[in-house]
C-alpha cells in the first residue's frame, strides 16, 4: 500500500506535471525560446540533485540508526508526513517565485526519497529469499497502478499545463499530498515491525550509535563483494533511469511537440507497461533467476532510450518503408512502451537482489546503502543531463543514458547471485 500510495508523488510532481509547470510557468513567461527552455530544466535538475545529496548524506546513518533501534516505522511516519506537508504548499508557488518553488521541491523530494529507503527495509522480512522478487514486483507493480488511478484524476480534473489554467494546474500539489496521505494510511495502522524495540544507551546519542554501526559495517563489506558489484550496477542503471523520469515528459514538450491528447495517452501507456511489467518480470524471478530478470530489464532499458534518442528517425524510417504519414509524437510513444515495461520491473529487481543478498539483522542499514548509492546516481544523472543540454540540447544530451546502461549490465553480468546469499546467510556480527 506504500508503494501504492507514494507512486502519486512521483508522477504527479516529478515526472508528468509539476516538473512542465516549474520549466514552462514558473521559471518565467517567455517559455518559447529555447534558451528559457534550458535555464529551466537545469534549475530543475540543480533542485533534485540537491534533494538527492541530503538523501545520500543522511540515509546510512539513518539506516544504522533504525537497525539498532528497531523504530522503521517511526522514520518512515515522518518522512512521509514531511512529504505530504512539502508537497502540499506548492500550491502556494506563483510564475516567478523561482527560489521557492526550488526550496519546496528540494524538501519534498527529500522526504519521499529517503522514505523510499525506509520502506524497502521492510522486504526481506515479508517471505524467504527466493520469493522477495515476486513480493518486490508485486509491490511496484501496485504503486504503478496507484499512480495511474492519481494521475488520471489529476489530468481529469487539473486539465493542461498553461499559463492560462494555472488557478487550476496549481491544485497539483495538494492533490498529490491528500492521495499519499489517505492511501499510504493501511501501512501505518496494519503494517507490524515486528523486531523489538532495542533502547539505547541514554549516554549515547543517535549519531554516535548509527557511526558505530556504519563503521561495523565498513569493516565487514569485504564479505559482500557481489553485493558491492550489484551496487554498483543499480548506480550507473539509476543515473539513468532518473533522467527519464525527471526529463521524459519535458522531452516530450520541448524536443518532440507532442500535442496534450498525446501527453495523456504516453501516461497512461507509460502507467500500464510499468504495471505489467512489474507483475510479469517480478513474476518471472521464480523461473528464470534473479539476475537474469535485472539483465533483462537493463536490456529493455537500452532499447527505450535508443527509441527516445532516434524518434525522428525512427519515424522517417517507418514512414518510408510502410507509406505511412505519422507524426513524430505517435512513434514516442512505443519509446515510452519500452521505457514503461522496464520502469518498474529494473527497480524492483534491483530492490529484490539486494534483499536477497542482506543479512537480515543489517536490513535498514544495507537499504540505507541502496538508497544511497540510488540518490548519488540521480544527482550524478541528473546534474550531467542538466549541463550537457545547456550545452547541447535535450536532444543530443540523452544519449548520456546509453553510456549509463552499458556499464549497468557490464557489472551485473559478473554478479553470483548465490555466492551473495551465502554471504549473507553466513554472515555475523563481530563481537
Amino acid at each position: 500500500m506504500f508503494d501504492f500510495a507514494n507512486q502519486a508523488y512521483t508522477l504527479l510532481i516529478i515526472t508528468v506535471v509539476f516538473g512542465d509547470v516549474f520549466t514552462r510557468l514558473i521559471v518565467g513567461p517567455d517559455v518559447g525560446q529555447v534558451d528559457q527552455y534550458r535555464y529551466g530544466n537545469l534549475l530543475w535538475s540543480v533542485a533534485l540533485a540537491i534533494s538527492y545529496a541530503l538523501v545520500v548524506i543522511t540515509n546510512p546513518m539513518a539506516g544504522a540508526v533504525m537497525d539498532s533501534t528497531r523504530l522503521r516505522k517511526t522514520f518512515l511516519f515522518i518522512s512521509y508526513m514531511g512529504c505530504v506537508v512539502a508537497t502540499a504548499c506548492l500550491f502556494l508557488v506563483q510564475p516567478g517565485l523561482i527560489v521557492w518553488a526550488m526550496v519546496l521541491i528540494i524538501a519534498s523530494n527529500f522526504f519521499y526519497a529517503i522514505g523510499e529507503s525506509f520502506v524497502a527495509s521492510f522486504l526481506p522480512g515479508l517471505g524467504p529469499r527466493e520469493d522477495l522478487g515476486f513480493i518486490s514486483g508485486l509491490g511496484w507493480g501496485l504503486g504503478y497502478v496507484g499512480g495511474l488511478v492519481a494521475t488520471v484524476f489529476a489530468l481529469l480534473f487539473l486539465g493542461e499545463v498553461s499559463q492560462e489554467n494555472f488557478d487550476r494546474i496549481r491544485w497539483v500539489g495538494p492533490f498529490a499530498a491528500v492521495f499519499f496521505l489517505i492511501t499510504a494510511l493501511p501501512t501505518f495502522l496494519f503494517v507490524k515491525d515486528r523486531s523489538r524495540i532495542r533502547p539505547k544507551d541514554p549516554a549515547q546519542s543517535y549519531l554516535a550509535l548509527g557511526w558505530r554501526r556504519i563503521q561495523q559495517t565498513h569493516r565487514s563489506l569485504s564479505s559482500f563483494g557481489d553485493l558491492k558489484r550489484l551496487l554498483g550496477s543499480i548506480f550507473f542503471m539509476m543515473a539513468g533511469l532518473y533522467i527519464v523520469i525527471s526529463f521524459a515528459f519535458i522531452y516530450g514538450a520541448q524536443v518532440i511537440g507532442w500535442d496534450e491528447s498525446v501527453r495523456v495517452i504516453m501516461f497512461v501507456t507509460v502507467q500500464l507497461s510499468a504495471t505489467a511489467g512489474a507483475f510479469v518480470l517480478g513474476w518471472a524471478h521464480r523461473p528464470w533467476g534473479a539476475k537474469k530478470t535485472y539483465i533483462i530489464t537493463l536490456i529493455l532499458w537500452l532499447l527505450a532510450i535508443t527509441a527516445i534518442w532516434q524518434t525522428p528517425a525512427l519515424t522517417a524510417f517507418v514512414n518510408a518503408l510502410f507509406g505511412f504519414k505519422l507524426e513524430a509524437q505517435y512513434v514516442f510513444l512505443f519509446a515510452g512502451l519500452l521505457a514503461g515495461l522496464s520502469l518498474g520491473a529494473s527497480q524492483s529487481a534491483g530492490r529484490a537482489l539486494v534483499g536477497a543478498m542482506t543479512p537480515r539483522t543489517k536490513a535498514a542499514e544495507f537499504f540505507g546503502y541502496w538508497g544511497t548509492v540510488s540518490k548519488a546516481a540521480a544527482i550524478v544523472g541528473i546534474l550531467g543531463l542538466g549541463v550537457l543540454q545547456s550545452l547541447f540540447g535535450l536532444e543530443n544530451a540523452i544519449v548520456f543514458c546509453l553510456g549509463l546502461m552499458v556499464v549497468s549490465v557490464w557489472l551485473a553480468l559478473g554478479i553470483n547471485v548465490d555466492r551473495g546469499i551465502t554471504s549473507a546467510t553466513r554472515w555475523r556480527a563481530p563481537a
